[in-house]
């Protein structure tokens, strides 16, 4: 815990040891508020305490500030939840002996918060018992003080990650937090601000997107800030070759980002080809560069990817925008580390055939496959 806390300069973050049950863990932590000198200084004793456990992972500040005010009001205040299955107590043969009627019911959930000397009293007298086998911090502050604690309604997200299948659902929600906006940086040049806008205009219907037009090359202050802010979704669209001095450039703005890269952040950098030729303008070479170079800036919690945008007929751009937004979607969504130092291609090139029609291929599709539609028609 002390590394962890050092890695990400949590600076007001104290470490107590804790004990062999939950109980005791927490009368541990209580007792370093009561006089106890730790680390050199004297902690100062709150007027409230919120005691929480990490199995809920996604407590939000608003129902933490819920129960703090219902604490300072009513002694003790603890969040709660509906039941979502019915009670039912069985009898010494293993049958149903009677249910709880479970609208009257609630799940007793985390955060809850007392006033500290209600809940360092009621820690002071509860028995052995209390501290090996109890589990209710607001039961002991009813027994022990008298203090009835209010019940404040908690939002759903406070469910608790119990079994191996939870630990998939919450990297679900984190990664769906994660995806809710996105910067997309473009340079000057008139035909890579007009993918810039483009790219603004197809992914805001999925997605809260903020557009910047502005000198790569260039050290320019805007960037600078864009890249410290709360982001953790980076577009960069360019009409270069892949540039990995250019794209140091940013991952050093990153790492040098207001807070810690507690999360992973993608950074997908688009390349544009409009040239004429048909054949890909990245050789095995480049493609071996990029790899290496996403694999060790994946060390410090960054993911980027490539995507090569091609674009032949300028009739064809809005289509070929909207396929690479679909795989930058994708891309953040997932945010798949096996991913990383990949080059996708979204293109859509238009050919005629001895028929007269007009057949369009979207090209990051499997070869065999785009052959086999080839064929077919």
């Amino acid at each position: 815990m002390k590394s962890i806390t050092e890695k990400y300069g949590h600076e007001r973050v104290t470490v107590v040891k804790g004990g062999v049950t939950r109980h005791r863990s927490i009368f541990n932590g209580l007792k370093v508020f009561a006089g106890s000198e730790l680390a050199n200084h004297l902690l100062q004793k709150p007027e409230v305490v919120i005691i929480h456990d990490a199995v809920r992972p996604f407590v939000e500040e608003d129902i933490l500030a819920k129960v703090v005010m219902a604490a300072k009001e009513y002694g003790a205040a603890g969040a709660i939840r509906p039941l979502v299955s019915t009670v039912i107590a069985s009898d010494a043969d293993g049958c149903l002996d009677h249910s709880l009627e479970r609208a009257r019911y609630r799940a007793s959930e985390m955060p809850q918060a007392f006033l500290f000397d209600v809940i360092y009293k009621a820690y002071q007298q509860c028995t052995d018992y209390d501290l090996d086998y109890g589990t209710e911090c607001l039961h002991l502050a009813l027994k022990y003080c008298e203090t009835n604690a209010k019940l404040v309604e908690g939002p759903a997200d406070l469910w608790k990650v119990t079994y191996k299948r939870d630990l998939y659902a919450a990297e679900s929600i984190v990664k769906d937090n994660l995806s809710q906006q996105v910067c997309v940086i473009t340079d000057v040049k008139e035909a890579v601000a007009q993918v810039g806008f483009l790219f603004h205009e197809s992914l805001k219907r999925q997605i809260k997107v903020e557009a910047v037009s502005l000198p790569l090359s260039k050290n320019d202050s805007h960037l600078q800030n864009i890249f410290s802010g709360q982001y953790y979704n980076f577009v960069c669209v360019n009409d270069k070759k892949y540039a990995l001095e250019e794209t140091q450039k940013l991952v050093d703005m990153l790492e040098k980002r207001n807070t810690p890269l507690l999360d992973p952040v993608v950074l997908i950098l688009v390349q544009l080809d409009i040239s004429e030729k048909v054949s890909f303008s990245i050789g095995m070479e480049e493609i071996t560069g990029i790899k290496k170079f996403a694999r060790e800036v994946k060390k410090k919690n960054i993911l980027v990817y490539g995507l090569l945008m091609q674009y032949k007929d300028h009739l064809l751009l809005q289509e070929t925008v909207n396929s690479a937004a679909a795989l930058i979607m994708a891309l953040i969504k997932d945010r798949n580390p096996e991913l990383i130092g990949q080059l996708l291609v979204a293109n859509l090139l238009k050919y005629s055939t001895n028929t007269g029609k007009s057949l369009l291929l979207e090209a990051n599709i499997p070869t065999t496959e785009l052959l086999k539609q080839i064929m077919k028609y």
